[in-house]
């Protein structure tokens, strides 16, 4: 066991002092923000980090503090240069000293920042990107799609409770003209480490709509030139440049554009004048349409004018020609009249003197025909009399024999030869088996006629 074996406390003190002798002095480092946070005392805690360009590993890390009456005046400082908050992801140059603590272990304490460093790689960063975008040939894309002439239905992306959302809305709804608009909103966070997600996110929900949207509206209300570096993200970017649908940036600033609005479809400075720009694109169209119809109302005119002017000279032209053939017409049609009125009066006393002609004829061969028809008719009724009278001689003896023959078969004629007729109840008896004992009977004979009643049947 060693007995000189220090304590912790010892040995975190020798580093102490250690590290005090080392580092005496202040240095300035570059280190990216990974992540910072400030507590209610106004105190600023940072941990910085530095990556390996290629893989972007991370290849160190350390905590940082700025002592809250340093950060009073470093924060302004930087944001008023840079355009920018300090926040996550950006890389910056400090003047740091090189602390050790008992506790704690060790830290850097930051005493200055340099914002033209960060500056500089801002802009590095932000050609990095649109380079990249460029390479890839997909910067100019968005732009490509067409806007339509007429855009009503609008997909807009914004924070709720902007009020450069409600500036947008105002001014579409109380236009001038009174055109109608249909806008849906898509709520996003447009400021922060989140905005870039959440922008994305709104832009997906707009995609699963894409055949109802005309276009796609990114409004924000204005703010200061660090409210704004969300919209220098690459992948922000990229998705605009892929997006189905033309996207118009109204983020609200006058200054630099960011990278959305270069690849945006177009860029207006401020969600009113994005709201003027759909506005005066339908009045673009309606002015097209009232020019278009005045064209033609005046081509018609035109037209009808130019009509009735060629009407008046053939009217003019062709007046004392039209008379001339009306009056030779009027010759001709006299001289065919006169023609007409001698053929016709030739024909019919043609058709006269043939019907003359053939009347006599018609009389004469009708005559014969009928004197021929009168020996004809006087020789058939002596045929039909002759014919008639041997006929009736014929049905006369027929009829005589007939009589005779029912003269012959008329029961009284039978009666009158002593045959009689039995009765029963009115029905002739033919057999005894149509009577039986007691039966009464009549029986009639030629003359008169009797009743009796069967006492013994014998059949």
């Amino acid at each position: 066991m060693d007995n000189n074996a220090l304590s912790l406390t010892e040995l975190n003190n020798n580093i102490k002092k250690a590290v005090k002798n080392a580092f005496n002095d202040s240095y300035w480092i570059v280190a990216e923000i990974s992540e910072i946070n400030i507590n209610r005392t106004g105190h600023c805690y940072i941990e910085l980090i530095d990556k390996d360009e290629l893989s972007e590993k991370i290849t160190a890390k350390s905590r940082a503090t700025i002592w809250a009456y340093t950060f009073r005046m470093i924060k302004p400082y930087f944001e008023t240069s840079t355009g920018r908050e300090l926040s996550a992801g950006l890389k910056i140059m400090v003047n740091v000293s090189v602390e050790f603590h008992e506790i704690y272990g060790m830290s850097l304490n930051i005493i200055d920042i340099e914002p033209t460093y960060t500056i500089g790689d801002l802009a590095k960063r932000r050609i990095e990107i649109i380079k990249k975008l460029e390479d890839e040939g997909v910067i100019g894309m968005n732009k490509e799609l067409e806007i339509p002439v007429v855009a009503q239905k609008i997909a807009v992306i914004s924070s709720d409770t902007a009020a450069g959302y409600g500036d947008f809305v105002n001014q579409l709804e109380n236009n001038d003209n009174g055109y109608k608009f249909y806008y849906k909103l898509f709520p996003a966070l447009m400021q922060g480490d989140k905005a870039e997600e959440s922008i994305i996110k709104a832009l997906d929900k707009i995609y699963k709509y894409e055949d109802f949207f005309d276009l796609v509206v990114i409004i924000r209300g204005g703010g200061s030139k660090s409210d704004l570096s969300c919209f220098d993200n690459y992948w922000l970017a990229y998705n605009i440049t892929q997006f189905p649908l033309p996207v118009i940036s109204g983020i609200g600033h006058e200054r630099d554009d960011t990278i959305v609005d270069i690849v945006a479809n177009v860029k207006v400075k401020t969600p009113t004048a994005a709201a003027e720009f759909l506005i005066s694109r339908i009045e673009s169209f309606d002015e097209y349409l009232f020019d278009l119809q005045n064209n033609f109302i005046n081509n018609v005119n035109d037209i009808i004018n130019e009509k009735i002017a060629e009407l008046d000279y053939l009217k003019y032209t062709f007046s004392p020609l039209v008379k001339q053939i009306i009056q030779s017409n009027h010759n001709d049609l006299l001289l065919y009249t006169n023609k007409l009125k001698n053929s016709t009066k030739n024909f019919f006393e043609k058709k006269e003197t043939s019907l003359k002609q053939n009347t006599t004829n018609i009389h004469y061969k009708m005559n014969n025909f009928i004197s021929d028809k009168e020996h004809n008719i006087s020789l058939l009724m002596k045929n039909v009399n002759n014919s008639v009278n041997k006929r009736l001689l014929n049905e006369k003896q027929k009829l005589e024999i007939f009589k005779n023959t029912v003269e012959h078969s008329d029961p009284t004629h039978i009666l009158k030869k002593g045959y009689s007729i039995t009765y029963k109840d009115g029905e002739l008896i033919k057999s005894a088996k149509q009577l039986s004992n007691k039966d009464e009977l009549t029986t009639k004979f030629y003359e008169g006629q009797a009743r009796s009643k069967i006492t013994e049947l014998k059949k």
